[in-house]
């Protein structure tokens, strides 16, 4: 199978477990917050030269095991395991490729600590995820945001009671 395809058959997976996940509203959840994830992991991704058919591919994996089955503790840990059989039945990576995709999936929950170009890139593209979701909720990680949304030009400030002190400058 040709690499083009990969993502496909990734993005098939992930709206097989979603369609069967019994919680409407978890559903729904899974569909924005992984493919937005994924969106945002592409975007990082080409700014940051990185592999892109990878990025994106972590992006739509990254919480399957939340997903899946409305689990979240140790969901990093559990869903790099749940990414790798699924990655290693479909047969089309290479074991350098799982890896890449099981380690920044693992460490995607771990914000402080720095890991592999991989892991930073998931960690920040789930953060962007989060704050651009709603900008009214309570910003974490607002020194990570500020320093993700500078790398694609876009400076912001933050104040204690509401995330988004003035508009974007450019």
């Amino acid at each position: 199978m040709e690499n083009r395809n990969r993502i496909e058959l990734i993005r098939q997976e992930v709206n097989t477990f979603l369609q069967n996940q019994q919680d409407p509203e978890n559903r729904r959840e899974g569909y924005v917050h992984l493919y937005g994830v994924a969106q945002n992991c592409t975007l990082l991704g080409i700014r940051r030269g990185l592999d892109i058919e990878l990025c994106t591919i972590i992006g739509l994996l990254h919480d399957v095991y939340t997903y899946k089955y409305n689990y979240v503790k140790e969901h990093a840990i559990l869903g790099a395991t749940e990414a790798e059989n699924l990655l290693r039945k479909l047969d089309v990576f290479s074991e350098e490729e799982i890896e890449i995709i099981k380690n920044a999936i693992t460490n995607h929950s771990n914000k402080k600590e720095l890991h592999d170009e991989y892991s930073e890139l998931i960690k920040d593209a789930d953060l962007l995820q989060n704050f651009l979701y709603n900008l009214s909720f309570n910003v974490k990680h607002k020194k990570r945001i500020k320093k993700t949304l500078k790398s694609v030009g876009i400076k912001m400030k933050f104040n204690k009671d509401n995330p988004v002190k003035e508009k974007a400058k450019k």
